[in-house]
């Protein structure tokens, strides 16, 4: 009979997940991982198989999270469309005030595994792609329902705008990793949203 784990997979998995955040992925050794999650090499490599394999979890676990909390916020349709976008907008100012550390924020571990992996790793490229594309989606939705409600001016196709705002959104997590302050993320969102409005 097997032995019961004596861990919260879940827990190690979360404190997995921050250490790649982080670190990123190569420079995350597997000293860092048994750091992170309080557990030691073999109940890692019992448990989650191997490094990558542990990444792929802890990205699949974060795009759950963070991309899960960001399309319920698109999809809310007892708000305006434009207030959902605002929305979207301060949480993501939220997310990165909250987690910095020595004046900078962690940015956003999908950005992050897209820049040092998404040319190399095509499991983690395909992870990335499909949170891409329900991310686009949610916000294509949005975009055309503050279209049609004269919300949203911009004479601009749907699928243009949610890549700009997909892509604005990027360049806040980066701009926060570079130690952009709360007001320099304010200040990014309101700009993205007069292009939206105006």
């Amino acid at each position: 009979m097997a032995r019961p784990r004596t861990f919260d997979e879940a827990r190690a998995l979360e404190a997995a997940m921050h250490a790649f955040w982080v670190n990123g992925y190569e420079a995350t050794s597997t000293q860092d991982l048994c750091d992170a999650t309080g557990l030691g090499r073999s109940s890692i490599y019992n448990t989650f198989s191997s490094k990558h394999d542990l990444f792929k979890r802890a990205l699949a676990h974060y795009i759950d999270t963070m991309t899960g909390t960001q399309v319920r916020i698109l999809e809310d349709v007892s708000r305006p469309a434009v207030d959902r976008l605002r929305g979207l907008f301060d949480v993501i100012v939220e997310g990165e005030v909250a987690g910095r550390r020595g004046g900078r924020s962690m940015g956003c571990l999908t950005v992050n595994a897209t820049v040092e992996l998404g040319s190399r790793d095509p499991e983690a490229a395909k992870m990335l792609e499909r949170d891409l594309r329900r991310r686009l989606a949610s916000l294509r939705v949005v975009i055309e329902t503050g279209q049609r409600a004269g919300e949203l001016t911009s004479t601009r196709d749907p699928e243009s705008l949610a890549r700009f705002v997909n892509a604005v959104i990027g360049g806040m997590r980066v701009s926060g990793q570079g130690g952009a302050d709360r007001a320099t993320l304010e200040s990014i969102a309101a700009t993205a949203m007069d292009a939206l409005t105006h």
